[in-house]
């Protein structure tokens, strides 16, 4: 895991557009659904991943939005595995049903 420098990641979020830098540490997307087990199968699919992963994001559940936001803790802010797993979500939310 490698710490990203911050002109690396003003790039990688250029590509990961619905995604916001939240603080200096976190960044963070909302995922809208129709309704709010949408939402609970979409998070149910992210948990799994990161649980793979050993890297696990904060999950907040708003009836049907779904927020992410993932950091490194032992890193103390954002690294590639954190942009590795920010594109997987998103590949994931265009997979489902919405």
């Amino acid at each position: 895991m490698e710490l990203l420098s911050e002109e690396k990641i003003e790039q990688e979020l250029e590509k990961l557009s619905k995604w916001k830098r939240i603080d200096e540490k976190w960044i963070r997307r909302r995922y809208k659904f129709d309704n709010y087990l949408l939402g609970v199968e979409f998070v149910s699919k992210v948990a799994a991943y990161a649980e793979g992963k050993q890297h696990h994001p904060n999950i907040a559940i708003d009836y049907k939005v779904v927020t992410l936001k993932i950091s490194s803790w032992e890193m103390q802010g954002i690294t590639d595995l954190d942009i590795e797993m920010a594109h997987y979500f998103d590949e994931l939310y265009e997979q489902s049903d919405k």
